[in-house]
């Protein structure tokens, strides 16, 4: 009997040359080391031409909840933000996704382009270990009736819709009321999303592997309005004070959007899936912080061993 057929499914940033550039080369890598690789169809039009084709060339498929089904591992090329846009591939399927670092921080990132060559190897022998990363589940009600679903891997955020505008709201956790503000809105972050949107609004930096949900006001114009970190079982309520003239709007990883009409309430909690990550390596959340951030670290002598 033969032996099943692994399969990779890559997602690249078809907008850089170097990403194509990066997928060519892992295509026919996997591809000689006798691992499948699967495509999306409009990427893959990007990425290859007739001639560049690696033998046999990759499975196409559709963008879709779909498309990672029977993959045993997703590579993403480019930065967070491709990152996030293949998580969106790979979390209904529960399909591990490694990223391979083409932009700045790239903190979702695992491996970097100059180590691709690393990288392949460890993706052939199965050199990896998966974490899973909490997501957040963020619930529209209008009048009472749920109107919008989505989900996030880093934040949901409300936020006003409107430069001129401020945004009323009531902030509410765990079926009671917390403080009303007005300002820019309010970032709900998983400690995976605390380095990214909820880190620029003066969050705390909270470890992965810690379960807890982040709560960080947007500009916000009150006495009390500062970051919060809440019970991963909270329920963080966002209502937008009905009078307030304008719209919020909604957003979920800066990629997802849903408008908001006066009066509408954003339920945040923690969801039941998960995103899987793939690592190759096992150095501590402090090394990759002090390494994506570039912290100062010159002076320091250790702890005793």
């Amino acid at each position: 009997m033969s032996a099943p057929v692994r399969r990779v499914l890559v997602v690249a940033h078809t907008g850089r040359e170097d990403a194509r550039a990066a997928a060519r080369r892992l295509c026919s890598q996997l591809a000689a080391a006798d691992v499948g690789v699967r495509m999306l169809r409009d990427e893959a039009d990007l990425v290859f031409d007739h001639a560049s084709l690696p033998t046999p060339a990759p499975e196409v498929v559709c963008a879709g909840p779909e498309a990672a089904a029977g993959c045993e591992l997703m590579v993403v090329i480019g930065g967070d933000g491709t990152i996030l846009r293949g998580a969106e591939l790979a979390r209904p399927a529960a399909v591990p996704l490694l990223g391979v670092n083409l932009g700045h921080v790239g903190f979702l990132a695992e491996a970097e382009f100059a180590d691709l060559d690393t990288t392949v190897d460890c993706i052939v022998h199965r050199r990896w270990r998966v974490e899973e990363r909490l997501t957040v589940e963020a619930v529209v009600l209008s009048g009472g009736v749920v109107e919008h679903r989505c989900w996030a891997l880093n934040e949901a955020s409300v936020e006003k819709a409107s430069r001129q505008r401020m945004l009323e709201v009531v902030v509410e956790v765990d079926g009671r009321p917390l403080s009303r503000w007005g300002g820019d809105g309010l970032v709900c972050a998983t400690p995976t999303g605390s380095t990214a949107y909820a880190f620029s609004a003066g969050g705390p930096v909270v470890w992965p592997e810690v379960a807890a949900l982040l709560v960080v006001p947007l500009s916000a114009h009150a006495l009390f309005a500062r970051p919060m970190v809440v019970s991963p079982a909270s329920t963080v309520a966002v209502e937008l004070i009905a009078e307030t003239p304008g719209v919020g709007v909604l957003w979920c990883d800066g990629r997802r959007t849903y408008e908001l009409p006066p009066g509408a309430r954003v339920e945040v909690r923690a969801a039941d899936r998960p995103v899987l990550l793939a690592r190759l390596h096992e150095a501590p959340f402090t090394d990759r912080l002090v390494r994506k951030f570039g912290l100062p670290v010159t002076g320091w002598r250790g702890g005793a061993v």
